[in-house]
Parts: C-alpha cells; structure tokens; sequence
C-alpha cells in the first residue's frame, strides 16, 4: 500500500476558502468513482503558515496513478481544479510505501 501526500501552500489569507474549496472537491472526488482506499486533509498547528495537506492511500503506485488520470481526464473536476489553482501559491507531492500501520 502507498501514502500519497500532496502539500500546499495557501495564498496569505485564502485558507477558510480554500478549505473549504477542498472539502468540495473531495465529495467530488467520491462522486466521480476516485478509486482511493483513504482520504484525509489536514491543515497546519505550527510550521509554514496556510499549509494544506491531502492525505490519500492506494492499494499500489499503479492504482494511484490509473485513478489519477481516470479524474483528470473529467469535466466536472478540471473545472473545479481551476478554482482552486488561484488560491494556492505553491505544493509538491510525496509518496511513501506503508510498511506498518
């Protein structure tokens, strides 16, 4: 199983809306069949201010990768990926095997 954590870096004073913005976007996910095992969003307590980070687990790399081109390919989520775009400054991605939960 794999870990696949994207974090990013709000735009200053955007974190309510983007948050809430995720929050939408992860029911849409859901809606769309996004074959994800887990999902969490979390936000930050200390560190880099407007932090935003989605958490997502996958039975395999592969998964993870035929999910991810399966909804990037819809409509209905590119148009709400260009909502969100605006409001985050910058992100990267990393991705971990889980060895023991």
């Amino acid at each position: 199983m794999v870990l696949v954590r994207n974090v990013f870096q709000i735009q200053f004073g955007k974190a309510k809306e983007a948050l809430s913005l995720w929050k939408e976007g992860l029911a849409l996910q859901k809606r769309l069949g996004f074959n994800v095992k887990s999902t969490r969003l979390l936000t930050d307590l200390v560190g880099d201010f407007y932090t935003l980070v989605l958490e997502m687990t996958f039975e395999s790399l592969a998964e993870f990768e035929s999910a991810g081109k399966t909804i990037m390919a819809k409509k209905e989520w590119q148009d709400w990926y260009a909502r969100i775009v605006p409001l985050t400054q910058s992100g990267h991605r990393e991705i971990f095997n889980i060895v023991s939960d």
